[in-house]
């Protein structure tokens, strides 16, 4: 008797499933690259080699870096969303490329939704509220009373980062008028709330710990919903504004199209990775905060991120950056 044509299909399916298997079973059988959209030598950049030495070691093949910079991160992912979803090419992912890029009026051809698969939530990257010390607000309540009475002109680190979006959040959950600066970068933002040219900023922590010790800023409070622990003296914006939380942070992604077993040895041996405390004492050295999230929870994490900044941009005027 011959086989019916379900048998047929059964036992293809059967075999299909089985090389799969194998394959899981024998990955990673070379060296897995994982693709910073960086530039080399920041803190992203020393995030990604501290895990690729630490991943290549569990997975027992090397995990190399290989720095693609460029149009704010979506270069090298676009290359990631591109690449053969064979668990040999996986890319680091931050706030700006993955959950406000793709809002953007002129948007980069990224759908992260579409062609990049979560494989873990690696860190949070500390920003903070900074004010002048001659500008007269000493405390965040000060500030946001002002900006109900007048418009507070506030500095961020260019237009449609998170810095940007975190302030508009600000203003529009408090119902207050803190106008966008947009600057190229948060150092010479910094630099002009210093000289008095603007009176407050949001920014990287990292670009104002010197001056918050010699006294030239004051630290009204940081995004995240918890205070910092590379600075606990800071309070949170949340200890004011209940309920506001802004966190920038990156993470790790694959291709769409991944096999299960395979993305699920990446993602195990990522979080195996981020549970070594040595691992998390390198992260906060990098000024950044471990805050690591599994596949699932880092999807569920990401939709109400893009929902919350595609709401916010929608309701931006283009301004022109300084």
């Amino acid at each position: 008797m011959r086989p019916s044509f379900a048998r047929k299909l059964l036992c293809a399916i059967s075999l299909t499933t089985a090389a799969l298997g194998a394959y899981a079973q024998g990955f990673p059988s070379k060296p897995v690259t994982i693709v910073a959209p960086f530039a080399a030598g920041g803190s992203a950049d020393g995030i990604a080699r501290v895990v690729a030495r630490e991943l290549g070691q569990v997975l027992g093949q090397p995990v190399v870096v290989d720095n693609k910079p460029g149009a704010g991160g979506a270069t090298g992912l676009i290359l990631v969303a591109n690449a053969k979803p064979d668990g040999y090419t996986i890319g680091m992912g931050a706030t700006g490329a993955i959950v406000i890029g793709p809002h953007l009026p002129d948007a980069p051809p990224l759908n992260p939704a579409k062609q990049l698969q979560p494989l873990a939530k690696l860190a949070d990257i500390p920003l903070v509220l900074v004010s002048g010390a001659n500008s007269g607000y000493g405390n965040l309540q000060s500030l946001l009373n002002a900006a109900k009475a007048a418009e507070v002109p506030m500095a961020n680190a260019g237009q449609y980062t998170a810095h940007h979006l975190s302030a508009e959040l600000l203003a529009s959950t408090t119902k207050t008028r803190l106008p966008a600066v947009p600057y190229r970068g948060s150092a010479p933002a910094v630099t002009d709330v210093i000289g008095g040219q603007v009176p407050v900023a949001m920014v990287d922590l990292t670009s104002v710990a010197g001056h918050l010790k010699a006294g030239t800023v004051k630290a009204l409070g940081v995004t995240s919903p918890n205070r910092s622990k590379l600075a606990p003296e800071i309070p949170s914006i949340s200890e004011a504004v209940p309920g506001y939380a802004a966190p920038a942070w990156m993470g790790l992604f694959a291709p769409r199209g991944v096999p299960t077993d395979v993305s699920d040895k990446l993602a195990k041996g990522i979080q195996t990775v981020l549970e070594k405390p040595e691992v998390q004492t390198q992260i906060l050295n990098l000024s950044a905060e471990p805050a690591y999230l599994g596949p699932k929870p880092f999807a569920t994490f990401i939709e109400a991120e893009s929902k919350r900044w595609a709401t916010v941009i929608a309701s931006l005027p283009r301004q022109p950056q300084k």
